[in-house]
């Protein structure tokens, strides 16, 4: 005689749990995406009805007039370039020292691991400060030059001793054979050791651009006098201060007065703060992959 399957029925406190948990879940989102809705539905919106107030998640009056008057400003545009530019180039040149870095230190027959990873961990808790950090830069030749967004930050202590740790895990005994094969070290990086670190490499990647991406107090510093190395992020910043007048003279490239005439100032803020949001959000599908698949590639097999 054969056994009929039961259906499963959950009991009265799963219930009351997956209720908790859904509802909690749902008021997290609730909370995460209220602000970005708002600042979209701002940006959406006709900039004189904006002035009244009201708006939540959807535009009164919907027009794109706030993005067309924000594109003809010249500092946005040579902005975007750069900060494209320097979030590629800081990502590669950032995942290829971190973890050249990091697989020396993964090697258990580098002598100078120990110190190595010391010298690195001091390097997280004790820096120069501002001003030495700056007298540096100056004497290096590195102001108003595109160099000082690239190699002050091209090595991380945190990102290499992430990747470290990951390529521990992975079993010694696949160098051991690559290395019985004939290859060489640089070989055994390429071709053994990239291929298995795509999850450290995809989170790490991330880290890097969205610093990039962000980064605007560097420009403040070193490049605020070189409007053809400005940034996105600094523009945004120069644009939220004058719409605010708490800055003078710091609109590079056509006068803002004449976009804040066209379009309000809380039009403005609200539309370049889309502007330089968006494209970093874009990143997240193409890695997010990453970081379910292949967790257990480090695990070593008996």
């Amino acid at each position: 005689m054969a056994r009929t399957k039961t259906a499963f029925k959950p009991s009265l406190s799963d219930r009351v749990f997956d209720i908790a948990n859904f509802t909690f879940m749902a008021l997290v989102m609730i909370v995460t995406l209220y602000p970005f809705l708002n600042v979209l539905a701002i940006s959406l919106n006709d900039s004189v009805d904006t002035v009244r107030g009201g708006i939540y998640i959807w535009p009164r009056e919907f027009t794109l007039e706030n993005y067309v008057q924000i594109f003809k400003y010249d500092g946005l545009i040579t902005g975007a370039k750069i900060t494209i530019l320097r979030t590629l180039a800081g990502t590669f040149l950032g995942l290829l020292s971190g973890t050249m870095l990091g697989y020396v230190l993964s090697r258990v027959d580098f002598q100078g691991r120990k110190f190595m990873s010391t010298f690195l961990a001091l390097t997280m808790y004790f820096s120069g400060g501002m001003i030495p950090v700056f007298i540096l830069i100056r004497d290096l030749n590195m102001m108003n030059s595109f160099l000082v967004y690239i190699i002050p930050g091209m090595v991380s202590a945190f990102n290499v001793f992430v990747i470290r740790s990951f390529i521990d895990s992975l079993p010694y005994s696949l160098q051991e054979s690559a290395k019985l094969d004939g290859a060489n070290d640089f070989t055994i990086y390429y071709k053994i050791i990239l291929p298995l670190c795509k999850p450290v490499l995809a989170t790490i990647a991330l880290f890097l651009a969205v610093g990039q991406w962000n980064s605007w107090f560097d420009t403040y510093l070193y490049n605020g006098n070189a409007p053809h190395l400005t940034t996105l992020q600094f523009e945004l910043m120069k644009v939220l201060q004058s719409t605010q007048g708490q800055t003078s003279g710091m609109m590079s490239g056509q006068n803002m007065a004449e976009i804040v005439k066209q379009v309000s100032p809380e039009s403005i803020k609200m539309a370049i703060t889309i502007v330089v949001t968006v494209p970093i959000l874009l990143v997240y599908p193409f890695l997010q992959r990453y970081f379910v698949k292949g967790m257990t590639l480090g695990a070593v097999k008996s």
